[in-house]
């Protein structure tokens, strides 16, 4: 059999063969038999040192034709394969979209920023504004532009963290209340703002007490400013927060920035006054510290006492939680248990 015949003959038999196969690796095997460098053309055309000079050109051009066949035939199988397999693993995967999803586990908002945004809002709605400041402050405006000179006694119910001697951690939101006092311009209109934000004191953890937590400090510095405007506005709060028939009363208090200072009590939502466990059978609940701005601290600020007067407030936001919700121990605030957190899911 000449070499012409043996290449015809193998042409056949490759195609049957390719076309027969049933899966890629199969198909693989057959080209490189075929068409591989030790594959039967490769050896026809190796063998060709031994032809004439006159078959030489015959018998390889002929071999590369086969060469060319087979390969497009090779090709061509592995794209019908590949679409097969690919058709094949689509039946096999694909979805139905009939069947209900897998329900996602949504977070919620903290309950303490829920309480904190809630007295914001009531807040802005009276016409206040929300004034952030900074954790890490000067001794001057955390102490001494609140009427607490370096040797005044009220610094040790402070428990302060110091950084150096002028440098603290704010005990307090107050702060932000002296530097706004500061810069506002009466002119165009009172100040009325609210400073929320997380506070730090020395102190031993325990049921109610925490070496950080949140306040809310409030001030309105205007003409002709009274206590009575200050019972009026942290009533509306307390109503909003705790129910439209609460009450509240001021006790005479001391604190260094305010003068006359109060300590407000609301009337127990509990129990409506009667007395219970949770208002100590008194019928009131402490809630916060008030009082009228100190002249002092309004003058350190560049303001005219004798033309204007203030209130300010500071309530806190975690021990409001407490009581709305019933927790006795603040701790549970901060302990990211979420089985504690899940309970409060926000609106």
């Amino acid at each position: 059999m000449s070499l012409q015949e043996k290449l015809e003959a193998l042409k056949t038999a490759t195609i049957e063969k390719i076309e027969a196969v049933e899966d890629l690796n199969h198909l693989n095997q057959i080209r490189v038999e075929t068409l591989g460098k030790k594959g039967p053309i490769t050896e026809v055309l190796r063998g060709m040192k031994d032809l004439s000079a006159e078959e030489r050109p015959k018998i390889g051009s002929f071999a590369n034709e086969i060469r060319d066949v087979l390969t497009g035939k090779i090709e061509e199988k592995k794209r019908m394969l590949e679409e097969a397999a690919m058709n094949k693993a689509l039946a096999e995967e694909s979805i139905d979209v009939t069947l209900p999803g897998k329900q996602m586990v949504q977070g919620t908002r903290h309950v303490l920023t829920q309480i904190m945004e809630e007295i914001e809002d009531i807040f802005v709605g009276m016409g206040y504004q929300v004034i952030e400041g900074f954790e890490v402050e000067q001794d001057h405006y955390n102490f001494e532009r609140m009427n607490l000179p370096k040797d005044h006694p009220a610094r040790d119910m402070q428990d302060t963290f110091y950084i150096s001697d002028e440098i603290l951690i704010r005990t307090h939101t107050s702060p932000v209340q002296a530097r706004t006092m500061e810069k506002h311009d009466f002119s165009k209109g009172p100040l009325r703002m609210i400073s929320p934000g997380k506070v730090f004191r020395r102190d031993t953890d325990d049921a109610t007490h925490s070496h950080q937590f949140h306040q809310i400090e409030g001030l309105v510095i205007d003409e002709h400013v009274t206590m009575g405007d200050l019972k009026g506005t942290l009533e509306a709060l307390m109503q909003r927060m705790f129910g439209a028939d609460r009450k509240i009363r001021l006790r005479p208090s001391y604190f260094p920035f305010t003068e006359p200072s109060v300590e407000v009590d609301v009337s127990c939502f509990k129990c409506g006054g009667k007395g219970c466990n949770v208002c100590k059978h008194t019928g009131w609940i402490e809630i916060l510290g008030a009082g009228m701005v100190h002249p002092n601290v309004l003058e350190m600020s560049g303001i005219d006492s004798e033309k204007y007067s203030g209130f300010a407030f500071g309530l806190g936001p975690d021990r409001i939680a407490m009581l709305r919700y019933g927790v006795n121990d603040i701790r549970n605030f901060y302990q990211n248990d979420t089985r504690f957190i899940r309970q409060f899911k926000g609106e």
